[in-house]
């Protein structure tokens, strides 16, 4: 895993994951690989049959010989196929829901984007999982100590 987006996991439940493919420049890629970078605030929009991940924080592998017009959160193309555009399409649809990349990854020389059709949580929801981490972290202080 090069680099993850840890509050998504706080703040929305997941329903669905699937893995997409990413268009990105070289610069990029090396920059992803040296573990830089940040989805955090990032989401996924379906556009004229394509999706494009927005306000992800990516910066230049060597900022000194990237180009003048770089733009570190430009909107990056998804590589997926019809029917997941189309599953994407009808989640974007519904009331409530959002498509969130969770995490991106090396598949052999290719990296990829873990999306996750989510639902936000509400206060309460937040509230608990923090009293949920909190009784397990305790409960394994007991037992390893």
């Amino acid at each position: 895993m090069l680099i993850e987006n840890r509050k998504a996991k706080f703040n929305y439940e997941f329903l669905e994951k699937l893995d997409a493919g990413i268009e990105l420049l070289g610069s990029e890629v090396k920059s992803l690989r040296a573990k830089l970078g940040s989805l955090e605030g990032a989401y996924v929009i379906v556009r004229g049959n394509e999706a494009f991940m927005v306000g992800a924080y990516i910066p230049a592998y060597q900022p000194k010989n990237t180009p003048k017009g770089y733009d570190e959160r430009r909107n990056r193309k998804l590589l997926l196929t019809k029917k997941e555009i189309a599953s994407l399409m009808g989640a974007e649809a519904k009331k409530g829901l959002t498509i969130v990349p969770i995490s991106v990854y090396n598949r052999g020389h290719k990296l990829k984007v873990t999306l996750a059709i989510a639902r936000g949580k509400k206060k309460f929801d937040k509230r608990e999982t923090i009293k949920l981490r909190d009784t397990e972290r305790d409960i394994r202080r007991e037992m390893h100590g």
